[in-house]
């Protein structure tokens, strides 16, 4: 119990930092920054080496492969890309507005939390061609070739004739065009990785948007000085040295992936360091448990898939593949679903 005390009470002293020694916007305009590796990685025959600070990027032609690792890459703000293992990954466009992504072999992720309207992620697999029209999370595999789609919609484009593909739904990509169900709550060590990888992700987010809010991270501007927040831009990524790797902030609300994970705005991240209190109502005893709260649509922390609960949740995550660091989360009841947004 003192220990448990101990590490909240000096992860608070983190949060408290100034903003220069904990988060910075991401410099690149382009899609494909490699954002963690787990094992030997390579990026046109050289090993991707993701340490101190330095997150290389995967550019147009170039090819990434796995043998027994894995790989994390940040394509536009809020669409994660997960390569499994013994994979191989070519990026065809490298462009936010026009990501496209060609897999040789293996298998491949993408959590879609903030697609935008009129901007195109779009995956290749031989002859068939898969553009995402929603937020949600996809699947793309090369034994048995096929697409699925746990949450979200696809327009798959094979031989001449198209097909949506809906949530827990998946595709052969065998040229008959027919689209099976199946149980999008089942899954494989992939699918395992992915979620932990998306549970890190969203840890890290509420510190670098409460550091915004506040005119940190040398965003004298606040929320309006975010880049990625102009025109029909819904955020941006902002790097996390706690936790060695960048993290997703919205420009608005708060954005929920499949998992429930979620990515707080700065405007909206207050509500996850103001836990529910009592509130008075008058007349004796009357104390109303969390009213305040709720009122705003707050009411704790979600379980994490380690078990992690309450208002207040320790977590150590990696930094890079050998360290870690611990960062104190709140969180909210919010809407589940892939990248939904409120």
């Amino acid at each position: 119990m003192k220990a448990t005390s101990w590490l909240i009470c000096f992860a608070l002293i983190l949060m408290g930092v100034s903003g220069s020694a904990l988060a910075q916007s991401v410099i690149s305009a382009k899609s494909g920054q490699i954002n963690y590796t787990l094992g030997t990685v390579l990026l046109d025959g050289t090993e991707v080496q993701v340490k101190g600070g330095i997150f290389p990027q995967m550019k147009t032609n170039q090819e990434l492969k796995t043998a027994d690792s894995l790989a994390e890459l940040l394509l536009s703000p809020g669409v994660f890309l997960r390569v499994g293992e013994n994979s191989s990954v070519k990026m065809l466009s490298d462009r936010l507005e026009d990501t496209r992504l060609e897999l040789s072999s293996g298998s491949l992720i993408i959590e879609g939390d903030a697609l935008v309207k009129g901007d195109t992620v779009t995956l290749v697999y031989k002859n068939a061609v898969v553009t995402l029209l929603r937020n949600g999370l996809y699947r793309l595999d090369s034994e048995p070739a096929q697409l699925r789609v746990y949450d979200g919609e696809a327009l798959v484009d094979q031989g001449g004739q198209t097909v949506s593909v809906k949530r827990a739904h998946l595709l052969p990509l065998n040229g008959l065009m027919l689209v099976e169900k199946f149980d999008n709550k089942t899954g494989d060590a992939l699918l395992r990785w992915a979620r932990r990888r998306a549970e890190y992700l969203a840890l890290a987010n509420p510190s670098a948007a409460r550091l915004i809010d506040s005119g940190g991270l040398g965003f004298a501007g606040g929320l309006d000085s975010l880049a990625g927040c102009g025109g029909q831009g819904v955020g941006s990524w902002i790097h996390n040295p706690y936790f060695g790797m960048y993290t997703f902030v919205p420009c608005n609300g708060v954005y929920t992936n499949y998992w429930g994970n979620q990515y707080w705005s700065p405007s909206q991240v207050w509500m996850v360091y103001n836990p529910p209190q009592s509130v008075y109502t008058g007349g004796g005893n009357n104390w109303d448990a969390g009213r305040s709260a709720t009122s705003s649509g707050y009411s704790g922390v979600a379980a994490t898939s380690s078990g992690t609960s309450g208002t207040v949740a320790v977590s150590s995550a990696p930094s890079t593949a050998t360290s870690s660091s611990i960062v104190v989360v709140g969180g909210s009841s919010g809407a589940s679903g892939g990248g939904s947004h409120r």
